[in-house]
């Protein structure tokens, strides 16, 4: 098959890479020539360091490069989704899937990637969500890895899943879109404040509290959104809140470290180098979401406070902890 991927950030390098081995033909668009440049001379992704690129790997910054791929990669942070499908539905023919890789939600009007993709091509292409447990960073190095393939098209969602399945990289479907876009954008703001409480020094008590009252929180807002709770216990719930709250690779994690040690917000954001840190932006949303939905996310509340109105750690975390005693399950004696 012809497949083009938008972004060449790690993870859209990484896609790549696994689809070429699997015998596509693939071209990867960068947002500006000089990116596609630098790769095309240096055969190398400086976010996947030792993971050269094919020459087989085609490199350009013209989109025009997705007229005739029968399967289009969004790759691209959340905040350059909107703009990279507006160009994409004036170039794209019908039926051409589309599939939406990023986890986040669009800053501004709490939609999820796909919700952004279909507002701007509309209805003429599939489009499938690709999410779960995976770094960037192990898939390009033949890390075994299993992920998601969500669409409400059962066609697309198993057409996507041919197309990545390989000894290395199992890939599941889901009909529950809404229910996977939650928990993999949502577990940022999660992944974040747990990098918060080992920067504070804490143990493994409180990292799986905050990690289970987390996909808690994940599981409400997307049930109330629509998701099916058999999701949250699968790889886009409580597995990609795994991969993100104790990994090393997780920019959420090591953002909120750097604050759990005594950065303010923005001393962290600025300390990740111009990576981008989803959970920053996810919070907003999530307290969004949380209030037209009706319901209640005490974490995410309390990641939004220190991130952007200035409330101390110490003093959230506090909060957190002597909330109203409650039962474990919502329904206990109901």
């Amino acid at each position: 098959m012809k497949i083009s991927v938008l972004g060449s950030g790690g993870w859209g390098t990484a896609l790549s890479l696994l689809l070429l081995e699997n015998g596509h033909q693939v071209t990867v668009w960068s947002y500006c020539q000089e990116e596609s440049d630098r790769l095309k001379e240096k055969r190398e992704n400086p976010m996947l360091p030792g993971v050269m690129l094919p020459e087989e790997l085609a490199l350009t910054a013209d989109m025009s490069c997705v007229k005739d791929s029968d399967v289009v990669l969004l790759a691209t942070p959340s905040f350059a989704v909107r703009s990279t499908a507006a160009q994409l539905k004036e170039l794209v023919r019908p039926g051409t899937v589309l599939v939406s890789v990023g986890k986040g939600f669009e800053k501004g009007t709490s939609l999820t990637l796909s919700q952004v993709i279909r507002s701007e091509v509309g209805e003429a292409c599939p489009v499938v969500v690709l999410c779960g447990p995976t770094h960037a960073e192990e898939v390009g190095r033949h890390v075994p890895t299993a992920i998601v393939a969500a669409s409400e098209d059962k066609q697309a969602a198993e057409l996507v899943q041919d197309i990545f399945m390989s000894p290395r990289f199992r890939v599941y479907t889901s009909s529950d879109v809404i229910g996977c876009e939650i928990g993999a954008g949502l577990k940022n703001v999660i992944a974040l404040c747990a990098g918060v409480i080992d920067g504070m020094g804490y143990g493994d008590n409180t990292r799986a509290m905050l990690m289970t009252r987390g996909l808690t929180e994940m599981a409400r807002l997307g049930l109330a959104m629509g998701g099916h709770q058999r999701t949250f216990a699968g790889l886009t719930g409580v597995g990609d809140l795994i991969v993100t709250c104790t990994s090393v690779h997780s920019r959420n994690h090591t953002a909120g470290e750097m604050i759990g040690k005594g950065m303010s917000p923005q001393e962290a954001l600025d300390a990740m180098g111009g990576k981008v840190v989803e959970g920053y932006y996810a919070a907003v949303t999530g307290m969004e979401l949380a209030k037209k939905y009706g319901v209640e996310l005490p974490i995410t509340e309390a990641a939004y406070e220190v991130l952007y109105e200035g409330k101390s750690v110490p003093e959230m975390f506090h909060k957190l902890m002597t909330r109203r005693k409650n039962h474990e399950v919502e329904d206990a004696w109901v």
